[in-house]
């Protein structure tokens, strides 16, 4: 495997020096953009539809939360190995493939409620929704990532990290908008025609970054070939390990990641169940709060984030984010009023920060050659936060939104939660992501890893 490394606008100055720089993502963002619209569309939707086919004629429906808890539990375990296998297959067999996949799977589910809305098939949306997660969640972000790494250099990553978020930000606006307006009929239609845009641009429009190994051992029997797979992969996957335990900076952002993960997605799995259950909200105001959150996130990481971050650095940036992820959830948990979950969602302006300064210090701390191992394996371990906290809240949230609850606190679980995130904030006070990178020495292990399952997944 190779990086093709390319030199876009060094040498020119002040900002039009720093579009120069972000002009070689043109050609991932745009798909990557319609892609989070079409997704984001469905959020505000899918809590009531979920509902009206599980629990006709309710409110609330504790059935939508353990089904959604065992959905995440599911993603979560697959995703430990899915995530940094597709983040080493990103650097063996190339960045466009594997977002091919990963964009492609998505388009299924949908298409299933938009042809029908009973309880067979919100089921059945379920089942292939989880495969779909498995396989997308996360790694579009990681592969997209290391896209970025391949194509900016390294002063100019955090800026470039910015505007992916920034743009996701922006994508969940519009995605929010069309949800807002649309009728609800509509929405799934809209959605899949978006959805089927995404890879066949990325086919025709995106550009490689990775030069694939020349293919070997063409003679090889099937089980020969089973086996090698196998073993390099158990190879790669400890490569992988052993590229994050030796650097401090990963380690520590590792921690940070699986605390911080821990707490968010056990909000986000239950945030919009909690809210319809203690204020009755519904699609117009789910879509109301997402959008008061993205546009404000907009500002924060395409404008904000790349003009402070020179000057204080992603270790400080990180810290106000986990900060403002605690008041976010507490503000959500003791939600008195249904104004306050708006005041709750104004500081996702500021959380939003953690997912590019992560990746800032991720990338930071490791080789272009090791970017997608590196940003595969934390995502792995956020997966496994992402398994674990639905064991929690998925009961704690059911529990307390019904009448037997203990006391009257129904976001007492998002408090619960918030804790998750002080320990993140105490480990990343601890950072020192100000560390140098490896340098890009051959490695013979690494000389092991020629691109795997090139016969499979890497023919075009």
């Amino acid at each position: 495997m190779a990086v093709e490394k390319k030199n876009c606008g060094r040498g020119g100055g002040g900002g039009g020096g720093g579009w120069r720089e972000l002009r070689p993502l043109v050609q991932l963002l745009l798909p990557l953009c319609v892609h989070w619209i079409a997704e984001e569309m469905t959020v505000s939707v899918l809590v009531d539809v979920t509902t009206s086919a599980l629990c006709p004629g309710q409110s609330t429906c504790s059935q939508a939360i353990y089904i959604n808890g065992i959905q995440q539990t599911v993603v979560g375990v697959f995703k430990m190995v899915v995530l940094p296998l597709l983040g080493q297959l990103a650097d063996e067999c190339g960045r466009k493939p594997m977002l091919l996949l990963t964009l492609s799977t998505t388009i299924f589910p949908f298409a299933l409620l938009a042809m029908n809305q009973s309880k067979e098939f919100v089921y059945a949306y379920y089942a292939i929704r989880t495969v779909s997660y498995i396989i997308s969640q996360g790694s579009i972000f990681c592969i997209s990532v290391a896209y970025a790494a391949d194509v900016i250099e390294d002063s100019k990553r955090a800026a470039a990290f910015s505007w992916i978020t920034g743009l996701f930000s922006a994508s969940h606006v519009l995605g929010n908008v069309l949800a807002r307006f649309l009728p609800e009929k509509y929405i799934f239609h809209v959605s899949i025609a978006l959805l089927i845009l995404c890879p066949v641009y990325i086919q025709l429009f995106l550009r490689e970054t990775v030069k694939s190994t020349p293919k070997q051992d063409q003679d090889s029997s099937t089980l020969g070939k089973i086996a090698k797979v196998l073993h390099k992969r158990y190879t790669s996957m400890r490569n992988a390990a052993t590229i994050v335990a030796s650097s401090p900076a990963l380690r520590g952002i590792s921690l940070v990641s699986f605390f911080y993960e821990l707490g968010m997605s056990g909000i986000s799995s239950v945030l919009l169940y909690y809210l319809k259950a203690a204020f009755g909200y519904n699609k117009n105001q789910f879509s109301e709060i997402l959008m008061m959150v993205g546009i404000g996130s907009i500002v924060s990481q395409v404008v904000v984030l790349p003009l402070v971050i020179p000057l204080v650095g992603e270790k400080v940036i990180l810290c106000a984010a986990l900060l403002s992820s605690i008041a976010y959830a507490l503000l959500y948990g003791f939600a008195w009023a249904p104004w306050v979950p708006y005041l709750s969602a104004s500081f996702g302006v500021i959380y939003i920060l953690v997912k590019p300064s992560t990746y800032a210090i991720i990338s930071k701390a490791s080789t272009s050659a090791d970017q997608g191992k590196a940003q595969g394996f934390i995502a792995g371990v956020q997966s496994i936060a992402s398994l674990l906290s639905p064991l929690a809240m998925s009961p704690l949230t059911s529990w307390f939104i019904s009448k037997s609850a203990p006391f009257d606190c129904k976001g007492f679980s998002i408090v619960c939660a918030s804790i998750c995130m002080v320990i993140a904030l105490c480990y990343a006070c601890l950072l020192k992501p100000e560390e140098s990178p490896r340098q890009d020495t051959p490695d013979p292990e690494d000389n092991l890893e020629a691109p795997l399952l090139r016969d499979a997944q890497c023919s075009s």
